[in-house]
């Protein structure tokens, strides 16, 4: 509850509450403590329990200190005082997304140390800055840099998701996001006429095409049992801009989309959709991405792979599902650089309240 309430919500995150309450606890537990800026403002704290062995390859346990935005006005109690009611439930920003596995991991090797117990491998704790907002001054420019090589990385742990059933859910690759940009120019003149070739026309005809392709998924996913939220593209509209007046057709309006494609979808041929869809609506209709993740990478699964051998032996009578992440976390990153990484927030019996 005292990580929960610190205030990290975007757009102006409190990271150096955050490091010093992270830094206090790992000092307690006795683990040595790195912090590396990345960039101006954007700290990566490590922590560190060596092993016996040190040579060998380590383990990353990854977590994130930023929090989304909130609506106050849709919450129960205030979002970042951490209230417990009589049942034990915790209401604050971030007890899902993803504070509570900072704590799971900080609570285990508590635990762990009071039982004495050692390891040959190295454990590392990182916990990054700006996740929340696509990792690039954060986990992105992290595995670039001599401290995260360093860190010597066998296999990572990172978020996943709460299961509302007893499966455990185990992401072991996650959707390449596109944040798409359409703009669309046309015709301007006075709101009283029927002007030809306006851009509000074009943009009817993309947002169309658009959503028509995200309600063709989103029955696909509904009517395959078989298929998880992982496994389909989603699509949302969440932009629209332009006009200047009431009584004035504009000559250029923009919108922008989310858009989360499977690891098992062409992005090549998806982009040619894109730019049919574009090319439909006709001229003057252009795309541009503000954020293209083009990277499909995703961890082994198979028996014969050590470090999923080892994990899904542990967790042999847990139920576990796999399934590609809806949402990218920072382990894209650490898979891009050619690390195993696994999403795991094990929480059962949970709805998912992010």
């Amino acid at each position: 509850r005292e990580a929960l309430r610190i205030n990290t919500v975007h757009p102006e995150p409190d990271y150096d509450a955050a490091v010093r309450f992270l830094e206090r606890v790992g000092t307690d537990l006795g683990l040595a403590s790195q912090k590396v800026e990345v960039c101006p403002g954007r700290v990566v704290l490590v922590l560190t329990w060596p092993g016996t062995n040190p040579r060998l390859r380590s383990i990353l346990l990854n977590s994130h200190t930023d929090v989304v935005p909130v609506f106050e006005e849709h919450w129960t109690y205030p979002p970042f005082e951490a209230i417990k009611d009589s049942q034990g439930n915790i209401y604050a920003r971030g007890a899902q997304d993803m504070k509570c596995v900072s704590i799971q991991y900080l609570e285990a090797i508590r635990r762990l140390k009071a039982e004495g117990k050692s390891f040959a491998r190295t454990i590392h704790l990182t916990f990054v800055p700006d996740e929340e907002v696509g990792g690039h001054k954060g986990m992105e420019m992290f595995v670039q840099r001599p401290e995260f090589k360093a860190l010597n990385v066998g296999f990572a742990l990172d978020e996943g998701l709460a299961s509302a059933s007893d499966t455990f859910s185990v992401f072991y690759g996650e959707k390449s996001p596109w944040w798409i940009k359409v703009k669309c120019l046309g015709s301007p003149g006075h709101g009283s006429r029927f002007i030809s070739n306006t851009a509000a026309e074009k943009m009817h005809k993309v947002i169309t095409s658009f959503l028509a392709f995200r309600e063709s998924e989103k029955q696909r996913l509904k009517s395959d049992t078989g298929l998880t939220l992982g496994d389909v593209t989603s699509l949302n509209l969440t932009m629209l801009e332009g006009g200047v007046s009431f009584n004035v057709v504009p000559s250029e309006m923009t919108v922008g989309f989310d858009v989360r494609i499977p690891p098992t979808v062409d992005l090549k041929a998806f982009e040619e959709q894109v730019a049919a869809w574009c090319h439909a609506a006709g001229d003057g209709v252009t795309y541009e991405f503000i954020q293209k993740c083009m990277d499909q990478n995703i961890t082994s699964t198979e028996e014969s792979d050590p470090w999923w051998k080892a994990f899904s032996g542990v967790c042999r009578d847990m139920n576990l599902k796999r399934e590609f992440s809806p949402a990218p976390p920072a382990s894209r990153y650490i898979r891009a650089v050619g690390h195993p990484a696994i999403g795991f927030s094990p929480m059962t019996r949970t709805p998912v309240l992010l």
